[in-house]
């Protein structure tokens, strides 16, 4: 996969959890991108699912 379509991944999963003008979206794109350019990408996508599923998140929004 393209860094293209993993940066297109992670502003759709931000929008879950932000809205679309936040900054703090923002904010949660740069820091999973940049773990993900470390070579930390194995973190993220579990961080990511714990993310979803603490707050209790519907199926569909998960």
């Amino acid at each position: 996969m393209d860094i293209i379509h993993v940066i297109e991944y992670l502003w759709k999963a931000a929008f879950v959890f932000y809205s679309q003008t936040s900054t703090q979206a923002e904010t949660w794109v740069n820091k999973r991108l940049q773990l993900i350019l470390e070579g930390k990408s194995s973190s993220v996508a579990p961080g990511m699912g714990r993310s979803a599923t603490l707050p209790k998140l519907t199926p569909p929004r998960r």
